[in-house]
């Protein structure tokens, strides 16, 4: 097509194979789209395309993504409000019989799949490396990895005795949002080999049922025995916790999404043995010092055993 339909919020390019959405940077842009900045969706991507009248004299074009097209959609699992959907373009009223136009041109453009799932991503995820601060420590992912890096202020005695920590995306099976605009929000990964005993911390329904927590699991069978999981996101060392001013939508959601496509990506190479969850190296003397001494405060008030003090003790030792 080569036109160009530019709404409220965002521009929509039309091409001959996909649209690309171009997200604007004004101060009332959600900070999710200006994240995003722009994105390609192919036509092979789209399930369905909608016009309907929006609010204070709009019309809003929507273009519906396919199951499984999407990370960003896959890793948000219904959580997003109507405002922060990258899919809908909001038009003067007056724009009508021009948006109905490219939504008939959109439409004819579906591919015979389109009301099929998707086998693939088909829209890129956002780009690693990336890095968001949580309540109880710092997330970041280059592209191959995820570490977790835990504040002494916000993480839970169970995470201090785990110690920080690194998963390859190969040892991974999936990936959970709940978004921190929810009670009780967190990013938690699935390592292969760990049973999800359903939602934590008080999530609501999946995707289907609104608001909640969708577990996006690759599509590979696990065959690793199933160990046992924490209920709780606060006492998962695979998880961090969100709360007021952590973990943003625009930060945490690309996260999850970028996570959660290198998943799938790498899910049919050969997978190693299982890398146990491990501490990740630590040589800063001061740092090192500090986390002795909260290991020692949580000793002092028994949430530490002997034993375990002592362990953990000679292991941050050895980091120096």
């Amino acid at each position: 097509m080569g036109d160009v339909l530019a709404g409220i919020q965002a521009t929509w390019e039309f091409d001959t194979d996909s649209v690309l959405i171009r997200f604007e940077r004004g101060i009332r842009t959600p900070r999710l789209f200006q994240s995003l900045r722009e994105r390609r969706v192919p036509h092979a991507a789209l399930s369905s395309v909608t016009l309907t009248p929006g609010k204070r004299g709009t019309v809003v074009l929507r273009a519906v993504p396919r199951p499984g097209a999407d990370p960003l959609v896959e890793a948000a699992a219904g959580q997003l409000k109507d405002g922060c959907d990258p899919y809908r373009l909001v038009l003067p009223a007056g724009r009508e019989v021009l948006a109905e136009y490219y939504a008939d041109e959109l439409r004819a453009r579906l591919g015979p799949d389109a009301d099929e799932p998707a086998e693939r991503f088909l829209v890129a995820a956002p780009e690693a490396p990336m890095n968001f601060k949580a309540y109880d420590g710092r997330a970041s992912f280059d592209g191959d990895r995820i570490s977790f890096r835990w504040f002494w202020t916000g993480a839970s005695s169970e995470k201090w005795k785990a110690g920080d920590q690194t998963f390859p995306v190969t040892d991974l099976r999936g990936v959970e949002w709940r978004s921190p605009e929810a009670f009780e929000g967190y990013l938690r990964l699935v390592p292969r080999g760990l049973e999800c005993p359903g939602p934590a911390g008080g999530a609501g329904p999946g995707p289907a049922g609104g608001p909640g927590t969708g577990l996006l699991t690759s599509a590979a069978p696990d065959t690793q025995p199933m160990a046992a999981r924490p209920t709780r996101a606060d006492q998962d060392p695979a998880a961090v916790i969100f709360g007021l001013g952590y973990g943003p939508v625009h930060e945490s959601l690309p996260f999850a999404a970028a996570v959660l496509e290198s998943v799938r990506r790498k899910q049919s190479a050969p997978v190693a043995t299982a890398t146990p969850l491990t501490g990740a190296a630590r040589r800063d003397p001061a740092d090192i010092a500090e986390r002795i001494h909260h290991l020692g405060e949580l000793h002092r008030a028994g949430l530490v055993t002997d034993d375990e003090f002592s362990a953990k003790k000679a292991q941050l030792l050895a980091e120096l």
